[in-house]
């Protein structure tokens, strides 16, 4: 199974990885919140790491953790993907055993879709059609995006499903149906249907919209939670975007299904929507991985929400988390309301490009939606219109884009004394900064983590080799002894390699010797530990690998005897040479031989 997903190909569906040379990539980490890219792939042996969370593994333990499965739907999620027929034994061979429940789940969304889709062309479904032409789709545009149409009957879609295998359990979980009286019942009836994919283009939810008078309905509606649709991580499009997205650094924000469709029409491809619920920290997640989100500001998320004051009041919750994206982020805002959609409609696709192309920073918008609530005639509004928003400025973590605002603050209130603002804005900065009494604002949070020493720096080293080019280690590595290790997670590695063999038995390293160390692994740090040091890249700084793993052998080796040097010495401080001389003469003798051999391999470190 891992021989047949390649390790790079899986994570690169959920991450934009790039070239760290030496033959890994690298990119943003799906698991936690990091602002530079810790993550590591190294293809040659099928391992991921992340030096920011410590979490790693193969291809396998990937899909496990970034899709929530078990390690058997995992593998059943790799076998469709890779077309592996599998089997499964249990004391024997087991010719049909049910499938995960995620690939269960899966498939009858797959199955649904296909059913709406075939739907939309039926004599019933002509509200639906005529619903897309007003707002300019053909009829090419809604099988580019799935769109369907459901029945306007009590249990249409069930009986399908049901006649194909699923069971109602399958279709009230998935959320498909509804329990009735007699069975269940379709959840979504007389309504038109956009399936909701997730980034590697499974289906995983619908949204709907209400068609009929009839329907007392609301006018969106969508699947409901369940085992695989999480509203608040889902975005609609992304499966259709993410490769603009990578390419092109930018994320293109919109409120509903037909205003993304409208945007990729019209030239827009980086185009997504929420799914029912407002943008948040999980969908910014999922944006930064597919922008590589960097130390620089270098990307666009532009937001282009409606003018009217819930469009506002989105873009300023956005705003809240807006900080977390090291990417510039901009507002779109069509001055007379007009969303993507109807902007189509209205005056074709040059003009909703020309909505996108005149965004406006996010920090603009933000500041300027609060001081046009004020009379800026009279001295009165200007004052609280400056004390309104400041807090927002204030809020600015970086300290010269914050003095910059505060010039533009004062431009746009039309006060005229910059000195007046920025003392203003910087007073609201330190009171924000010190938070209320007794809140521990304004002190250090968080302890500053142990640098590396010198001497960790080379363990890790050796270590590295050991995984990743045993045969430049040779037996010098199998007789250092775990006494040479300063760390217990560094000792603990080193027993687990003499466990599996040693150099001697690791050959040339590879996928094969990797795989052997993870097996021999018993817990899962060890594991973790192994995945590091397998992903890891060597730090050799000289042309010849050789050369490398030498000196570090030997300066690891010198460190050694270093200790055994001190060891010497605080016994013979305590000794009395005169009274007990043939002692000291001996332990004389062994700190000569020591500071020798000292010598030898600092040289040998040094590479002379």
């Amino acid at each position: 199974m891992r021989e047949r997903s390649p390790i790079a190909d899986v994570v690169g569906e959920h991450v934009q990885l790039r070239n760290a040379g030496g033959g890994n990539l690298k990119g943003l980490c799906p698991f936690h919140e990091e602002k530079g890219p810790s993550f590591n792939v190294t293809p040659d042996r099928g391992l991921f790491y992340c030096f920011g969370c410590a979490v790693g593994g193969d291809v396998i333990k990937f899909i496990e953790m970034i899709e929530h499965l078990t390690f058997g739907e995992a593998v059943e999620r790799l076998a469709v993907r890779a077309g592996i027929q599998l089997r499964y034994e249990q004391g024997g061979y087991v010719p049909k055993r049910e499938q995960g429940e995620r690939a269960r789940l899966i498939e009858a969304h797959r199955v649904a879709a296909e059913f709406y889709a075939e739907r939309l062309a039926a004599p019933d479904a002509a509200p639906g059609r005529r619903f897309l032409a007003e707002r300019g789709f053909e009829r090419a545009d809604a099988e580019r995006f799935g769109v369907g149409y459901g029945p306007n009957e009590w249990e249409a879609l069930a009986r399908h499903l049901l006649g194909r295998g699923f069971t109602t359990a399958e279709l009230v979980k998935g959320g498909l149906a509804k329990e009735g009286r007699r069975g269940p019942i379709d959840r979504f009836r007389g309504r038109l249907i956009w399936p909701i994919r997730d980034a590697t283009g499974d289906v995983i939810g619908f949204g709907a919209r209400k068609l009929l008078e009839t329907d007392d309905g609301p006018k969106y509606l969508n699947t409901p939670e369940s085992p695989i649709y999480k509203k608040s991580s889902v975005l609609y499009g992304i499966d259709l975007a993410k490769r603009e997205i990578s390419k092109r650094s930018q994320a293109v924000i919109v409120e509903g299904y037909t205003d993304v469709m409208a945007c990729h029409l019209a030239g827009v491809p980086t185009a997504v929507a929420t799914c029912g619920t407002s943008f948040g920290e999980e969908h910014i997640k999922i944006l930064r991985r597919f922008m590589l989100d960097q130390a620089e500001f270098r990307g666009e998320v532009i937001f282009t929400f409606d003018g009217d004051s819930a469009g506002q009041k989105a873009a300023l919750r956005a705003f809240a988390d807006d900080q977390k994206f090291v990417t510039q982020t901009f507002v779109a805002v069509q001055p007379d309301g007009l969303d993507p959609c109807d902007l189509r409609v209205k005056e074709g696709d040059a003009a909703v490009r020309d909505l996108v192309a005149g965004r406006e920073p996010l920090f603009a918008f933000a500041i300027r939606s609060v001081i046009n609530r004020y009379d800026l005639r009279a001295n009165e509004g200007r004052l609280a219109a400056l004390d309104a928003a400041a807090p927002i400025v204030a809020g600015i973590k970086d300290s010269a884009l914050r003095r910059m605002y505060a010039v533009d603050l004062d431009r746009w209130l039309g006060i005229l004394d910059e000195q007046f603002v920025i003392e203003r804005v910087a007073e609201v900065a330190r009171r924000t900064a010190a938070g209320p009494p007794g809140s521990g604002r304004g002190r250090q949070q968080e302890r500053p983590q142990e640098p590396e020493s010198p001497h960790v720096r080379v363990e890790v080293e050796v270590l590295k080799l050991a995984v990743q080019r045993p045969a430049l280690l040779g037996p010098g590595f199998d007789a250092l002894g775990d006494e040479s290790f300063s760390r217990p997670e560094h000792a603990a590695f080193y027993g687990l390699v003499l466990a599996a063999g040693g150099m001697g038995a690791a050959g040339h390293g590879g996928r094969e010797w990797t795989e052997r160390l993870i097996e021999a692994a018993t817990d899962d740090i060890l594991r973790s530990t192994v995945t590091r040091f397998a992903v890891e890249a060597l730090r050799a700084e000289s042309d010849s690998e050789e050369r490398y793993a030498a000196a570090m052998l030997a300066a690891l080796e010198a460190i050694s005897v270093d200790r055994a040097i001190a060891q010497v010495k605080g016994r013979m401080q305590r000794l009395n040479p005169v009274e007990q001389q043939q002692d000291y003469n001996r332990l004389f003798g062994e700190l000569v031989a020591l500071e020798q051999q000292r010598r030898t391999l600092r040289d040998r470190a040094a590479g002379s």
